[in-house]
């Protein structure tokens, strides 16, 4: 259907969304082995630190009540540094959405979540999936994708419903991580088991027939033992945005020993998704003449589908992690992971486009002056088929203690990572397969129900990659005054990786030609920081973090790129904590300079091979989170990036001099909630960003936009809770995730009813 704020084929959707985009403007400034040796040493270490070499017991119980998470919106600590932390202690930006704020908004994905925190945009790409961003730099495509400080390597859609919260560490953070990190890294956040009985379900109803299950039940098994497990089950017509959803989860944990000097931890993730799958909708422009600065979106209703109804995405994220940490005497801790994960990927889409101008009405190519029910849109095919396998190791190990006069915080580690990942091509029927082509439709005929049988293609294996890598790390938070810390951390990482590409004959299914690649990278990176805290409500610092990024982060090598040395970072910054009297309130505030080196980039639709230049980022931000009054909870996060260029640009690729793409000036969220009595309880959000161009800058801009939500709750008593939450309010067109040759729509307007039982 075509969307209702669309009068006619004849009137002026240009004007139209041209108001859209000054009533934005307006509103945009109210916005094993390792771990063994790990181990013998840093247990010495420990050892040595307290003077009483005696092996006391041990007991740091667990509290029982839960007072961030799932009861505010701000919190206080973190574990993305590695170790737990208070986030005053940390001289880089981190914003953290909790349970809170992804229960109050229905944020039922990471991506979801993640619209949450300033700075990020995402990329819809020409393989479907949404290229996360972070200050304009690549995230998800470069491994900054986390789960409780271990890499989470595959492209997937991610899933809220085991989370307990999702926190963003901002800047290069190689010194952490390993290679990645320019722009941040994102740290899922598991719910663990607690020593407590607790059990809560949730039913979900809403727009395009949505139902969503979860279910959270926790179980006290001894003195020092907990089971915690999640499951999940979401289906809809309609995501809001062409997609069909079908996924479901299960999440299962076991501790003991909990609080002891050895706690251990198993723990099982499994999710599958069998999604449909909305690869985006070409751009447009007003008339033949018009400039390409006039390329703008299509006035259709954002949920309208025009892919054919065979295209899916579906995939598998399975994980099994073992823990174990080792509490010493005094305050030092040992902890070691075991991961062994299995990914699978199976996309079968394809773009939209325009059909040529002979076969069009009236012989003309399609612009807004002639756009209708009878334009006609060709249906396009893009295969991704993909399993990773890994396997990572990572020990790490904290302890407080006092040396040569000085309170030190000493955090190190160790971790070793394995990946496999094969891909897979579809044969044509000269290659022994079959030739499939998709039928195509026009404007006035969305969710026509074609479609070709998928299950007849022939399938063989076009590349394989294997990589294995280890890292070593070592930072000291030093007190080197009564109000001074003084933070230093350097790490060591080396990968070795080899790729191997599978062709045959265009014409032939025989014989294979196989060209193989191999890389060896070894890179060092720094972190410090200096910390200055007058009292326990202020923190300031400034901080100068290095980060490298190698040719195998995109599980492939070529001629080119296999010798290419890692593009290199760095990022300064400049910023402050504070906390109201009673630390009910929280407020971030960061001034930052981002420059990336040898950035490096291909593209084999456009037959760009390397890419390589020089570019920067630099802004402020500013969060804040937490209670104005014991009724009023607010949480903000607010990017402005005045400055970002392309210092040192290469033919083919984003211009020298220009702004970056997927870099808007402005960009944030804020939601607001109020107790109107002790049972009902009202909130309301915005989110926004401001104009942006696609990859390549190729002469147009995407509108910026801002999108409304409203939530209400309702306690029926301490047990019962019913929620319900109007999200895209207005109903707003807007372009969520952009490429050069078309975009993907946000979701229009939806209304979603939970209820709530906890026992």
């Amino acid at each position: 259907m075509l969307h209702s704020r669309a009068p006619s084929f004849t009137s002026a959707p240009p004007a139209l969304l041209a108001r859209g985009r000054a009533a934005d403007k307006a509103l945009l400034p109210l916005m094993p082995l390792g771990a063994l040796m790990l181990g013998a040493c840093v247990g010495a270490m420990a050892q040595t630190a307290t003077p009483d070499k005696t092996l006391a017991p041990v007991v740091v119980k667990e509290r029982s009540d839960a007072p961030e998470g799932k009861d505010s919106l701000r919190a206080s600590e973190t574990r993305i540094g590695k170790g737990r932390q208070q986030l005053r202690d940390i001289p880089q930006s981190v914003t953290v959405v909790t349970e809170r704020l992804i229960d109050d908004r229905n944020l039922d994905t990471v991506k979801e979540a993640l619209k949450n925190t300033a700075g990020i945009s995402f990329m819809a790409a020409e393989g479907g999936e949404e290229d996360i961003r972070l200050r304009g730099f690549a995230l998800q495509s470069t491994g900054d994708m986390f789960i409780d400080g271990m890499r989470d390597p595959a492209f997937y859609d991610r899933d809220t419903f085991n989370l307990d919260r999702l926190e963003l560490l901002r800047g290069s953070a190689s010194m952490l991580f390993g290679r990645g990190s320019t722009g941040g890294a994102v740290n899922q956040v598991s719910k663990s088991p607690r020593l407590i009985d607790t059990h809560q379900v949730d039913l979900t109803l809403g727009s395009h027939q949505y139902r969503r299950m979860t279910g959270d039940f926790n179980l006290l098994t001894g003195e020092n033992a907990a089971l915690r497990l999640n499951a999940m089950s979401t289906t809809a017509d309609n995501d809001g945005a062409g997609s069909r959803i079908e996924k479901k989860g299960l999440a299962g944990s076991y501790a003991w020993g909990v609080g002891m000097r050895d706690e251990f931890s198993l723990s099982l993730y499994h999710l599958d998704n069998k999604n449909g799958m909305n690869y985006g909708m070409p751009w447009i422009r007003p008339n033949a003449s018009a400039p390409a600065s006039a390329t703008t979106l299509l006035p259709l209703d954002p949920k309208t589908y025009y892919g054919a109804a065979s295209d899916y995405s579906a995939g598998s994220a399975s994980l099994a992690t073992l823990g174990h940490t080792h509490r010493f005497d005094g305050q030092a801790e040992l902890k070691t992971q075991l991961r062994v994960g299995h990914f699978e990927r199976d996309q079968r889409a394809g773009a939209i486009r325009f059909a040529q101008a002979s076969r069009q009405p009236g012989g003309l190519a399609a612009t807004l002056e002639n756009f209708g029910p009878a334009t006609r849109l060709e249906r396009r095919t893009h295969l991704k088929i993909q399993e990773l396998n890994s396997v990572q190791l990572q020990s790490d190990f904290s302890n407080k203690f006092q040396a040569l006069g000085r309170q030190h915080e000493l955090l190190a580690g160790a971790d070793f990572t394995d990946e496999k990942k094969t891909v897979s091509a579809a044969r044509s029927a000269a290659q022994g397969g079959v030739d499939l082509s998709k039928p195509d439709t026009t404007v006035g005929q969305p969710n026509d129900g074609a479609g070709i049988d998928e299950s007849r293609r022939v399938l063989r294996n076009a590349s394989d990659f294997k990589a294995r890598a280890f890292g070593l790390y070592a930072q000291d938070l030093v007190q080197i005054a009564e109000h001074w810390k003084l933070l230093a951390g350097l790490r060591y990482d080396s990968m070795n990786g080899s790729y191997r590409s599978l062709s045959i004959p265009r014409e032939a299914p025989a014989p294979v030609t196989t060209t193989s690649y191999r890389q060896k990278i070894s890179a060092w990176s720094q972190r410090a920081g200096l910390l200055y805290q007058p009292n326990g409500l202020q923190s300031y610092h400034v901080s100068y973090g290095t980060s490298f990024n190698t040719s195998g982060d995109t599980y492939s090598y070529s001629s080119k790129t296999v010798n290419t040395p890692p593009e290199a970072s760095r990022n300064i910054e400049l910023g402050a904590k504070l906390d109201s009297a009673d630390k009910r309130l929280s407020t971030r505030l960061a001034l930052f300079h981002s420059t990336k080196y040898r950035e490096r980039n291909t593209d084999p639709d456009l037959n760009i091979d390397l890419l390589s230049g020089k570019r920067h980022a630099a802004g402020a931000e500013i969060d804040i989170t937490g209670r104005l009054t014991p009724r009023w909870e607010v949480y903000g996060s607010y990017m402005w990036m005045p400055s970002a260029k392309i210092d040192i640009g290469a033919q083919g690729a984003e211009g020298q001099g220009s702004r970056p793409s997927l870099t808007p000036r402005h960009s944030g969220t804020v939601w607001s909630s109020y107790q109107i009595s002790p049972a009902l309880r009202l909130g309301a959000g915005v989110n926004w960003r401001s104009s942006q161009t696609p990859n390549r800058n190729p002469g147009w801009t995407a509108p910026g936009f801002m999108v409304a939500d409203l939530m209400a709750e309702y306690a029926l008593s301490e047990r019962y809770t019913i929620r319900t939450h109007l999200g895209n309010v207005t109903n707003k067109l807007y372009a969520d995730s952009i490429y050069p040759g078309h975009y993907i729509p946000g979701p229009g307007r939806m209304i979603q009813v939970t209820a709530s039982v906890k026992f």
